[in-house]
């Protein structure tokens, strides 16, 4: 597999940059990885970087963006918080990865029995972790089809609840993120959202 150039970045389109996604996450699920010289990469993307996505994932230890996409060094912009939040810094991050660096798309992926979104469903505080499960309030709140048991031990309850988050901070990232919001509408880049199942390895992306 071939190091990304400005080149090659600059012929791959949004499109192509999820088909791109979707074909590595085919690989891992069926175990047929991409043999790559990640030494050799390491030493072509020295003097510079052209990624073709950003992915905004969870840190959990299980959920490598790199591995489950089947990617190199140097093929995507890889941005870890606990439940996949979105801030400032990581809307700023975003920025520079599309508008500066010329990534092509933007994922935000959540994950199966995420334990940052059992937390918020069971309104857990402890420390500055309190206030980074609070970014996960507003999806427990617009999950309106539970109405018993509302909390981690509802497995459905916590699977809509990480699905509706996903959905919201694709959202909030084009609300509060005018040069995202722009380059999506001038088809520059693409965003969507999606969820990792951490026990087939399969991504099942909000189309």
């Amino acid at each position: 597999m071939k190091t990304l150039t400005k080149e090659m970045q600059n012929a791959i389109t949004p499109k192509i940059a999820l088909d791109l996604l979707k074909e590595g996450n085919k690989r891992f699920v069926n175990n047929l990885k991409i043999n790559r010289n990640l030494l050799q990469q390491a030493n072509e993307t020295s003097d510079g970087q052209h990624p073709f996505a950003v992915i905004l994932s969870c840190i959990d230890s299980r959920t490598s963006a790199e591995l489950i996409f089947d990617q190199g060094l140097g093929d995507v912009f890889s941005i870890r918080i606990a439940g996949n939040i979105v801030n400032e810094d990581i809307l700023g991050s975003m920025e520079f990865g599309c508008k500066v660096a010329g990534a092509k798309a933007i994922v935000v992926l959540g994950h199966k029995k995420c334990g940052a979104i059992k937390g918020a469903c069971d309104n857990v505080e402890l420390g500055n972790l309190t206030g980074l499960i609070s970014k996960i309030k507003p999806a427990i709140d617009q999950e309106m089809t539970t109405t018993d048991n509302r909390n981690s031990s509802n497995a459905n309850f916590v699977e809509n609840v990480t699905e509706l988050h996903v959905s919201l901070s694709v959202r909030n990232i084009l609300l509060q993120s005018p040069i995202i919001a722009e380059m999506v509408k001038n088809d520059e880049i693409g965003i969507i959202g999606g969820v990792h199942d951490i026990s087939t390895g399969e991504v099942k992306f909000f189309e």
